[in-house]
């Protein structure tokens, strides 16, 4: 009994997935420290510009937890994908746009912020 061609088991499957999330976790870590750390930049501002940065800094801190969902969500759908090599492109490609994911979301989340 042969094996249809598209059906063959791509044994390195998992590679792209496994780098990626490694990527993106630290990537994730990464803007979670540089956004949470940012907090300090307004440390010595008046209380005007202080009480309008803090709450941009919030909402941007809260827009990137929850944002966190769309790169999680690419992740599980690049390892959900059945193990065949016709499946390889489209798992390559998800895996691909977590880790971009997560660069948009921080560059979003920066803009968000109303600097002093």
């Amino acid at each position: 009994m042969s094996v249809p061609v598209g059906e063959e088991r791509d044994s390195r499957a998992w590679v792209g997935p496994l780098v990626s999330g490694v990527v993106t976790v630290v990537a994730g870590v990464f803007a979670l420290g540089v956004l949470g750390f940012s907090a300090m930049a307004c440390d010595s501002c008046s209380s005007e510009k202080a009480h309008g940065f803090d709450a941009s800094i919030s909402t941007a801190l809260m827009v990137l937890k929850v944002g966190y969902v769309v790169p999680v969500g690419l992740l599980v759908a690049a390892w959900g994908l059945p193990w065949e090599r016709r499946n390889a492109g489209r798992r390559a490609m998800l895996a691909l746009s977590a880790p971009l994911a997560v660069a948009a979301l921080f560059v979003a989340c920066m803009a968000l912020v109303r600097w002093p």
